[in-house]
């Protein structure tokens, strides 16, 4: 009799989760990126549901899927040339059941109200992963950096922040970086925030440390990618010592984690940006990669200036037809697609963890999961720069600095504690070893429960 009984909760459960998709896919046409979130939340859902019905009569799947606000806006700013250019700025308020909304900003040529979407949706199971009091947010603009001067970035930012400003606070959303975001870009931002409101330190996160700043938020999601990994392979008797690495992206996550990967022993081959890949059988010199990506602010080919031996390919897509034991694709969303999954398959990749936000297609992590390799999910994966926001957060409120050591230790047990979280609920729900069901229950419940006990809001 159980049996039947669960099936036919199973069943309910699907029903349910169908209709409140084919609604998101309705109310929101032509958002690629949101629908995809959204499916691959969902699809982890239905023995959460089936077990917990009280989800389903409390509606929470159709309140989660509709933001509490989001905002879009006009950013005019001047170039260097005294053109006018006009830009569009969003912000997403996703969910507020933990805590203030959390975040970063993004400025891309391809963000839209979909990419937006996507990555506030999902930052609302991360975050509640990282156990801080944090909710759900994001934002950005499709504004592209690449090529500005320093002048025309402030000029943007400051317009930018003349707008954003009325939306964020300490307690109320506290943007981050994200592509394109570094500590340039906060900096300026801050510098107009505080120009407009008073110093409030605690509005943004990833500032320089000479005006709070926390140490190791750089590093943190680089850092965490590989912490959480680690806890993945030492639970399946691998490690990073003596593995093929092979690293999307050149920026702030990707230099984090080849750092961190080669300080536990890997041999990191390959790294890319947007025109194609370097790739070193003997391991990458980091050093030199983050000279050209962070101080001169050149492209990766030009690795081969101080490395002729290295190989440079066109096209950075093709990284992922290098061999190798361990992917961490920490450049952008679908970054891996089907073909290139088998291709990793193929080679022998033995483990993925995603530094990048939703870098795996839906195809592509069922081509791992079905051949039995490790994956790691950027909800969980990737929360290790949410995670030390929050903690700058937490410096900046009681007005003091930690340690990098101290910093890096809390990042450490936190993300060992989102592992344990997803092992945890994949094992309670029947799917055991999935971190994707494991990651998606555990940050649904905490959330859920929460918008429960706060009522119909």
């Amino acid at each position: 009799m159980k049996s039947v009984m669960d099936a036919k909760g199973l069943d309910t459960a699907e029903k349910y989760v169908n209709d409140v998709y084919n609604l998101v896919v309705s109310r929101n046409p032509s958002e690629d990126e949101f629908h995809q979130a959204v499916k691959e939340i969902f699809d982890s859902l239905v023995p959460v549901l089936a077990k917990h019905p009280e989800y389903m009569e409390q509606g929470i799947l159709e309140r989660m899927v509709e933001p509490e606000r989001l905002v879009m806006f006009r950013v005019p700013w001047v170039d260097d040339n005294h053109k006018i250019q006009v830009n569009r700025g969003f912000r997403v308020q996703f969910n507020s059941a933990l805590g203030p909304y959390k975040g970063g900003l993004r400025f891309h040529p391809s963000v839209n109200a979909s990419i937006i979407k996507f990555l506030g949706f999902e930052q609302i199971l991360k975050n509640a992963l990282t156990g801080q009091p944090i909710g759900g947010g994001k934002g950005g603009s499709d504004f592209d950096p690449k090529g500005k001067s320093d002048q025309e970035i402030m000029r943007f930012t400051q317009s930018f922040m003349t707008e954003l400003y009325k939306y964020i606070g300490p307690d109320a959303d506290v943007p981050a970086g994200d592509i394109g975001v570094g500590a340039r870009e906060i900096g300026y931002m801050f510098g107009q925030y505080k120009r407009i409101r008073g110093n409030e330190a605690g509005v943004l996160t990833g500032k320089g440390i000479g005006y709070g700043g926390s140490l190791a938020r750089t590093e943190a999601t680089g850092y965490g990618c590989v912490y959480f990994v680690d806890e993945m392979l030492k639970d399946n008797d691998l490690s990073f010592e003596g593995s093929k690495v092979v690293v999307s992206g050149s920026g702030n996550v990707s230099i984090y984690a080849m750092r961190k990967a080669k300080e536990l022993g890997a041999t990191v081959v390959a790294c890319s940006d947007s025109n194609g890949y370097i790739y070193d059988e003997k391991g990458l010199d980091i050093d030199t990669v983050q000279r050209l990506k962070e101080v001169e602010r050149k492209r990766i080919k030009d690795y081969l200036n101080d490395h002729p031996d290295a190989v440079y390919v066109e096209g950075c897509r093709d990284i992922w037809t290098v061999p190798c034991d361990i992917a961490l694709p920490c450049a952008t969303q679908n970054e891996i697609d089907e073909e290139s999954a088998a291709l990793l398959v193929k080679n022998g990749v033995k483990a993925i963890g995603e530094g990048a936000n939703m870098p795996s297609t839906l195809e592509a992590i069922e081509c791992f999961q079905k051949n039995g390799v490790l994956f790691a999910p950027a909800k969980a994966a990737n929360a290790g720069g949410v995670a030390v926001s929050a903690l700058e957060m937490a410096q900046n409120s009681m007005r003091m600095s930690w340690s990098f050591e101290e910093v890096d230790a809390k990042l450490n047990d936190i993300m060992k504690n989102i592992y344990s979280s997803c092992v945890q609920a994949a094992d309670e729900y029947g799917y055991q070893g999935n971190l994707v069901v494991g990651a998606n229950a555990a940050g649904f419940r905490k959330v859920a429960d929460a918008m429960i006990s706060q009522g119909i809001v």
